[in-house]
């Protein structure tokens, strides 16, 4: 297996709901795509969000379940007030705020917020080092 990861699909329960929170409430860049799932160009990768029932039937599984799924998705910013903005800014197009931006045990800055499906996003600053592709 090649090191990286192509594209990162979240089945959703509400498809137009989370393309709203997505490209409307956290800027991303939408691609053009059909109708039944959204694709977002990141760098280096690419969000889908699809249907999570649909899905699940892809995958061969069933799409009932509850709590916490093992997975949190990172984006890394380059301080900590940039932090604080983007937990605000997710905030105020509809996620949940999980945990406040803070001071963490491993010496950066970190919060939590939880995307409308309930996915975790964390958002961090690592003075140490960057992690990913340099931003453009």
């Amino acid at each position: 297996m090649k090191p990286r990861i192509s594209m990162i699909t979240l089945g959703v329960r509400d498809l137009q709901a989370s393309i709203r929170f997505y490209e409307q409430g956290l800027g991303l860049p939408r691609m053009e795509s059909p109708p039944e799932v959204a694709f977002f160009t990141l760098n280096g990768t690419w969000l889908a969000l699809y249907g999570r029932d649909s899905l699940a039937e892809d995958a061969g599984i069933p799409a009932e379940g509850s709590g916490f799924a093992g997975i949190a998705l990172a984006h890394n910013l380059a301080s900590d007030e940039e932090v604080d903005e983007l937990l605000d800014q997710a905030v105020a197009a509809g996620a949940t705020l999980i945990k406040s931006g803070q001071k963490v045990f491993w010496g950066g800055y970190s919060g939590y917020f939880a995307d409308p499906d309930g996915y975790l996003w964390e958002v961090a600053h690592n003075p140490f080092v960057w992690i990913g592709p340099k931003d453009e």
